[in-house]
């Protein structure tokens, strides 16, 4: 499966803390953990758990059931966004999580090339009527 991006973001909060501790980092270029913090990350997972919970009961499912699967992904992140004054996601972090969306969908056999394609989408299209973030 792929890797979700809290978890690269866990990996740079732990890097940037061993840095620290290594005294390789000037204190004031650490940023990880005030970019990521738990409850972020937290949240983003839960997110994410739901998510591919829908995704794995979507065998040959119609556009319809899996638009509504990334309608209520998108929906959560953008609540989770909203709780941290709309600045969680910056444009790295969106585009880690609308690729994330993709090969989750990739992975459960969803072409989403094809599922787009049918909806005048562009690939790379298929958050963006529902996403604020």
């Amino acid at each position: 499966m792929s890797e979700r991006p809290t978890t690269g973001w866990r990996k740079g909060i732990e890097k940037e803390q061993r840095e620290l501790a290594a005294g390789t980092l000037d204190p004031d270029c650490a940023c990880m953990a005030e970019l990521f913090p738990e409850q972020l990350i937290t949240s983003t997972d839960s997110v994410l758990d739901a998510f591919e919970a829908d995704v794995s009961a979507l065998q040959d499912a119609a556009d319809e059931r899996v638009f509504a699967a990334v309608q209520r992904a998108v929906l959560a992140l953008n609540a989770v966004n909203d709780e941290h004054d709309g600045a969680a996601y910056e444009t790295d972090e969106r585009e880690q999580l609308c690729h994330y969306i993709d090969e989750v969908l990739t992975e459960q056999g969803v072409d989403v090339i094809a599922l787009t394609a049918r909806h005048d989408l562009g690939r790379y299209e298929l958050t963006d009527q529902w996403r604020d973030w």
